[in-house]
């Protein structure tokens, strides 16, 4: 389907997670649409892999067959960029890969931060002690305002959405969310919005 699309070049394949890395490494796409069930190596410890790779690392959007599946949190986690249900149509597959390839999170509208929500509850639930990827101290580094923004993120507000809500500029509402992510060292909004509900700053279910 992808390489139907005249922006769209497919540069590889994998039939797992480890040749899937090493593609990764030596093709250096711009995005990686991952699936989380493969064999010799998973979606999460493949997107882990490229997330550490200190190279530049490619966008990874995960497909699965759940939308609410403990593997997909684990991959927000170790750094995809969003997920997609394997049954999405063409054309928001289309759009999901170009968000992405432009820099920005893939959040689906509501699916993401119930899965978020309902995996980060269960991990303070069974190990309250469980390491964070944002605490009290990480929050202290933001201004109010960051922190205000931050909060609207989780909740998946859009930047412009961001800026109705607090009557400013689209930009400084972009200028905001940068600081933020530089500031916690967060690779981009998606791991932005699990920070937020990991640290308690947003909660579960609190927007139900």
């Amino acid at each position: 389907m992808l390489d139907t699309r005249p922006d769209f070049t497919v540069v590889g394949t994998a039939p797992d997670g480890a040749e899937a890395v090493r593609l990764c490494r030596e093709l250096r796409p711009d995005v990686v649409l991952m699936d989380v069930r493969m064999p010799v190596m998973d979606g999460i410890e493949a997107t882990r892999q490229l997330a550490d790779s200190g190279q530049t690392q490619p966008r990874v959007i995960i497909l699965t067959t759940f939308d609410l599946d403990e593997y997909v949190y684990e991959a927000l986690r170790a750094g995809a960029s969003g997920f997609l249900l394997k049954d999405v149509t063409a054309e928001r597959l289309f759009e999901a890969v170009r968000v992405v390839a432009d820099g920005e999170a893939l959040l689906a509208p509501g699916v993401t931060r119930r899965l978020i929500s309902e995996f980060s509850a269960l991990r303070r639930k069974s190990n309250p002690e469980a390491d964070a990827a944002l605490g009290p101290a990480g929050l202290r580094l933001l201004t109010p305002r960051e922190t205000q923004v931050l909060r609207l993120v989780a909740e998946g507000l859009s930047n412009a959405e961001i800026a109705a809500r607090l009557v400013v500029n689209e930009e400084t509402v972009k200028t905001h969310v940068s600081r933020v992510l530089r500031k916690l060292g967060l690779r981009d909004r998606t791991q932005a919005v699990v920070a937020a509900y990991e640290s308690g700053l947003v909660v579960p279910h609190a927007q139900r």
